[in-house]
Parts: C-alpha cells; structure tokens; sequence
C-alpha cells in the first residue's frame, strides 16, 4: 500500500509530510484513488490537501474508474468534504458509471444538508436520476421533508407526482414494507426474522430495517424515512392547494409528536391561513378529550394572526383543565407544553395567573416552556409572578433555571428583590444562566454585573452563547469607559 493510504489513516500531518517527500497526490491502491479514499474517510482537511496538490476530483476510482469522490462523499452524507470537492474544481452533475450523480445518491438516501450543498453548487434540481425518478418525486418517496424542502426552494418539479407520490406512503406501515422488500430479494439464506431500529432525525422518524441470516448475523438490510404527511402538506401549499382542517389534523394526530414534521407542517399551513375556518376547527379541538388534539388546537390558536383576543379565553380554559396546579399526577405533556407555549405567543398579561399553575408541574420540559413563556406578559408590580420566577431560577434543571432568569431579566421593574435573585444566579454553574442574570443586573445598572460579564467575555467559550448574551448586556452599559473596555474584550486563546 502506498504511504499516502497510510497517510490518510494519520492524519493531515502525516498527509503533508508524504506530499512534500514527492509522493503524487493522484496515488492510487488497487485502483482506488487516494482522493477518493479520503472523501470516503470524512476527512475534508485532507481532501483540501490533495486537491491543492494537483488531485483532479473528476477522476474515476476504483477497478473500472467508475466511482467519483464527489458520489462517495454524498452517499456517506459528508456536506464538508462535498463543499471542498465542489470548490476543488467537482462538477456538481458528473455522473458515475452507472448514472447516478452526487445530488442523486444524497436525495435517495436522506441527507439533507449535502443536498442542500449540492444545490447551492450548481447541482440541476430536476435531473432525473438513471431510475427515471427526479429528485423532488425521489425526495418524497423517500420521505425526506427536509430535502424536499431544500429542492422546492431551487424550483424542483414535478410537484404534482411528488405530491401523489408522498400521499402514497401516507399512512404505510413502513417497516412491514422494508421487512417484504427485503425478504423477496434474500434469495433464500435468511431466516426471516427481523431487527427494526427507530432512529429520530431530519424532523421525522427513520425506519431502518435488517434481515438476519439463518446463523442470527445481520444480513441485508434498508430504511426510509416517514415525513411523507410533512412533505404533502409542504407540496399542496406549493400548489396552493387547501387541504380540510380536518384532513391536516389526521397527519399531526398520526404523528402524535409536536416536534416533528408531520405536526409543525400541519400548524404552519393552518396558521398561514388566519381565517375563521381555521380559528373555529382549532377552538373545537381545544374542547375535544383527545389529549393530541387539545395540544394540536392550542399549537394553532397561539399563533393565529388576529384571532389572539378570542383565542386567550379558550387558552385559559384549556390551561386551567390541564393542570389546575398543585401535585396531582399530570396528564399528557403534550396538551400542557403546547397551551403554555401558545399563551406565550399571545402575550397576554391577563393569562399569566394560569400560566404560574404550571410551575409545580412535575416535567421540567413544561417548566422550560413555561420560563419562555413568561418571557414578556409579566406586568409590573405583579408580586406573584416574581415569586415564582425566583423560583423557577433555583430549579435543579438548567434549563429551566436560564428560561426564568431571562424573564426575571426582562420584567419592567427593578426592586432589590428582584436584584438579589438575578445576582444569585451569577454563581451558577450554567454560564448561560449566569450570563442571563448580568444581562438582568446591567440593565439596571447594577454595578455586580460588570466584571461577571468581563469574566465570560475573557475566559468564556467563544463560540457559546453566553458570550453571545454577554455581549448583548454590553450596550445597557452608560458608563462610556467601562462599555468600551468591555467591548474590546477578546476570548483568551484556548
């Protein structure tokens, strides 16, 4: 093997140490270029080595120089080394021997963020691949919302079969689907027994699926993803279609997670259309005695452009149903997360009484929603409010605690209790609670905030957001000496 491949292996030091001893960066093993092996490796820094050196990153690897470094990048889903080969000179829609191009194998296989660099390089969105399928239709079989929506903002097409292609797997069982698809192709060595994995990414769910041999090892296997509803709703609004209230609700209540696609999708499209269809159907499911869609309801209500005067009341109803306060077993998280997350967005001073009930709710997720939530609607004088913020800012979760210490920050008031629990969190472990609480501090004036904020301006993680909060606090600063000295001060080398 040449001591470039084993180079590689080392690292970009050893990578530059067989480059000046002469070694040609279009050294090869068996075939295999060392440009693609370094793309196959994940390794950016080397592959910027190689290329600077003369390595052509439109040349074949492999026994019939069929593959290209730029496809082994994308099927791994390296968007770095991707971004160096297109910079390096990589045409984005070179094709391999059999077809495909970069853009293709990323679309089929789900990574959306070397799609998203593709397209930004040049990679034509409605290429079909030597399957017949353009990306967008591949995309939404596949499942992929989020590279649909990455296609979609590059003008993909054909909408329409994307769209009916997505409403196809609506509702599919998909790991029952891979389990046949691979039993059919197992050509008889497998035992039939399956292992399904659920794995959380690219706002969905992935299924992936593997055969065991008879032996009980892994065998052949496949996934796919399962944003097929997201990725109909995304389609229909891109051909303005207007799907029932009723007919969107069914995509997020199958879901049943308000993180995920299928959910937000649904709450985006009826939200962007603030009519009293949408603010009548949203009010009914707050009513309703599914947990899921009380939670759906309110996710809509929030947001709602002009409806929030008559979607505080119902919010309220809801929230006091949800969680009346004190320590009964709570019921779904989801209906509490989402109607304190709405009567945040509406803002609403008159709210805040319901909203302090969840502060003894046993989820600390509902208790951080609830610190953003109070981000804003806490009048002043309200005594309670504060009490329950100082609170909340000695929860045990962090959290929890930077959620309420940035409320605390933002009440339109300044007592010496409030004060005094701002410059407790100073102590903190969590320096994004700490930087919270000096931005509270400075913007009263207070004098115990400055060097806090020198602190973590100094010796801070640069690239953290406390720095980021801190350098916000800075402004409230009057004093013009010690603004400016805290303006230019930089991170200490690490």
């Amino acid at each position: 093997m040449s001591t470039l491949f084993d180079a590689i292996h080392e690292g970009e030091d050893a990578v530059v140490r067989a480059l000046r001893a002469g070694m040609s960066p279009e050294a090869d093993d068996e075939g295999e270029s060392a440009l693609y092996r370094a793309a196959l490796a994940n390794e950016a820094g080397i592959v910027r080595l190689l290329l600077a050196a003369g390595a052509d990153p439109a040349r074949g690897s492999g026994e019939e120089a069929g593959d290209l470094p730029l496809c082994g990048a994308a099927c791994g889903g390296h968007a770095e080394v991707v971004r160096a080969l297109l910079s390096g000179g990589a045409r984005a829609d070179q094709a391999e021997a059999y077809g495909f191009t970069a853009l293709d194998w990323a679309v089929r296989l789900g990574h959306v963020e070397t799609v998203r660099v593709l397209l930004e390089h040049g990679a034509d969105p409605g290429r079909p691949g030597p399957d017949g399928l353009p990306p967008l239709v591949a995309a939404a079989r596949r499942g992929s919302s989020g590279s649909v929506r990455a296609l979609l903002e590059h003008g993909a097409g054909p909408v329409e079969d994307a769209l009916s292609e997505a409403r196809r797997w609506i509702g599919v069982d998909i790991a029952e689907e891979l389990r046949r698809g691979l039993l059919e192709t197992s050509g008889g060595g497998a035992s039939g027994e399956t292992v399904v994995r659920r794995v959380y990414e690219d706002g969905g769910v992935t299924v992936v699926v593997e055969l065991l041999r008879a032996d009980g090892a892994p065998g052949s296997g496949n996934e796919q993803q399962t944003g097929h509803a997201a990725i109909a709703t995304l389609l229909e609004r891109a051909l303005g279609l207007r799907t029932p209230p009723e007919e969107l609700a069914g995509r997020a209540l199958r879901c049943g997670d308000p993180d995920l696609d299928d959910w937000t999708e649904t709450v985006r499209a009826l939200v962007d259309r603030a009519d009293e269809e949408t603010f009548g159907a949203a009010a009914a499911w707050c009513a309703s005695e599914e947990p899921l869609r009380r939670a759906l309801g309110a996710s809509v209500l929030g947001p709602l452009d002009g409806f929030t005067a008559r979607a505080v009341p119902v919010l309220r109803r809801l929230a006091a149903e949800t969680w009346p306060g004190g320590s009964a077993p709570p019921a779904a998280r989801e209906p509490a997360l989402c109607v304190v997350a709405a009567l945040g967005q509406c803002g609403d001073p008159a709210a805040v009484p319901e909203m302090l009930a969840f502060a003894s709710h046993p989820d600390a997720e509902v208790r951080r929603a609830l610190g953003c939530a109070l981000t804003g609607p806490v009048p002043a004088g309200d005594a309670v409010a504060v009490e329950t913020l100082i609170a909340l800012s000695r929860d045990h979760d962090h959290g929890v605690r930077d959620w309420a210490t940035l409320a605390l920050a933002e009440v339109p008031e300044d007592t010496p209790v409030l004060r005094e629990a701002l410059a407790a969190r100073l102590d903190d472990e969590d320096p994004d609670v700490v930087a919270e609480a000096a931005r509270g501090l400075v913007m009263r004036q207070d004098p115990r905030a400055v060097e806090v904020l020198a602190r973590i301006l100094a010796d801070g993680d640069p690239d953290g957001t406390a720095r980021d909060t801190a350098l916000a606090a800075v402004e409230y600063v009057r004093d013009d000496r010690v603004r400016t000295r805290l303006e230019w001060t930089s991170p200490r080398c690490r």
